[in-house]
């Protein structure tokens, strides 16, 4: 018996019935594939119907922590570190002495100044204690001569101008003598130390000897941006955290603005105070900052994607009688999706959603595109 052929004819049998289980795509179904792409697409000509609103913007910028006081400590005068009563990271008061300079020369010129004041200090006296019994005697009439008075008076005079500057010089090198003792200007802590026992310093040095920080209080730089400034007021509370710190949240209150914009940035410095209790952050930190913003009236927020920024400049498209209407605006604040714009808009207006520089003016905008 041949099985090969009956094989072959069975397999040919269950293929077709394979293919008549296949029903062909309805045309149905092909249309319905069709809208739903060309629902994919935007439409360029829809609108939406703008309305004035005022919301809470919250404004992120990064921020930077300064010490609210910074001294860089020079030696004055040319001198040697004679002794050093402090290090890195020690705390220390207002007036405390931090360094002891030498400088024997000064200290010879201190010496040589006062010795010649004191001479002269015995010179005047002497001359006005002659003066005075002059003039004593001259009250009987005709017993010192004219002359006599006049001379003593002048010598006098000489006496005590040479007296004064013999003080001024004491006083002068007696200050400079006071250059070589270094105190604290104000409490806070060394951040830096350049100097060790014996270096020869002076005024000419780079490097200050010593640099001291008051860090219990820390000032939040923050430069602001132009469109924003008018939001931002003394007293306002800006919410930050830290890189190093990313779960803990910092408050700082808006003490100081410089009502004044950066000429390359165009921006204005704002200055937030923060207590820095137990020493937490570092000064120099970078802060991430969330301000609030909010208008004292409505104004209106348009998408993103209806501002056109042109060459000839910033606009957004109303349909106005079915044609387009390039309307000149400038931007506010800006929100994820939406940015506030003032111009000559009204309540109700329609605008193109997607704004093009290639629509121009009098194109014709189809109806029931509104949203």
């Amino acid at each position: 018996m041949n099985i090969k052929p009956i094989f072959i004819l069975t397999a040919a049998i269950a293929l077709a019935a394979c293919n008549n289980d296949k029903k062909p795509a309805s045309p149905d179904a092909k249309n319905e594939k069709g809208m739903s792409g060309m629902g994919m697409m935007m439409n360029p000509m829809e609108t939406v119907v703008i309305a004035k609103s005022n919301p809470m913007v919250m404004l992120k910028l990064a921020g930077e922590l300064k010490p609210d006081q910074h001294t860089e400590m020079f030696a004055k005068v040319n001198s040697y570190v004679k002794h050093i009563q402090v290090d890195i990271g020690d705390r220390v008061q207002a007036g405390q002495t931090l360094v002891l300079l030498e400088a024997p020369e000064i200290q010879s010129q201190v010496a040589n100044a006062k010795a010649k004041l004191e001479a002269q200090e015995a010179i005047f006296l002497s001359t006005k204690a002659t003066f005075d019994r002059m003039m004593k005697a001259n009250e009987t009439k005709g017993a010192i001569a004219r002359d006599a008075l006049d001379q003593i008076q002048a010598r006098k005079l000489s006496d005590e101008a040479n007296l004064h500057a013999a003080r001024s010089a004491y006083n002068e090198i007696r200050d400079v003598n006071n250059y070589l003792v270094i105190k604290a200007p104000f409490s806070g802590t060394i951040t830096s130390r350049n100097v060790d026992l014996g270096a020869y310093v002076g005024p000419m040095n780079k490097e200050p000897l010593l640099v001291i920080e008051n860090n219990q209080r820390l000032r939040l730089n923050l430069s602001v941006p132009e469109a924003n400034t008018p939001y931002i007021k003394i007293g306002d509370t800006i919410r930050f955290h830290v890189r190093s710190r990313p779960q803990e949240k910092y408050l700082a209150i808006v003490s100081r603005k410089s009502e004044s914009l950066d000429l390359k940035l165009r921006s204005e410095k704002i200055e937030a105070d923060f207590i820095n209790e137990g020493h937490a952050l570092k000064p120099y930190m970078i802060a991430e900052t969330t301000i609030p913003l909010q208008h004292s009236v409505p104004t209106f927020f348009v998408p993103k994607s209806a501002v056109v920024e042109s060459g000839t400049g910033i606009y957004v498209i109303r349909a106005e009688n079915g044609k387009a209407k390039h309307v000149p605006v400038s931007k506010g604040r800006v929100m994820p999706d939406k940015t506030e714009v003032f111009g000559a808009l009204n309540d109700g207006d329609a605008i193109l959603k997607m704004g093009s520089e290639e629509i121009q003016e009098g194109t014709a905008i189809p109806e029931g595109g509104k949203k």
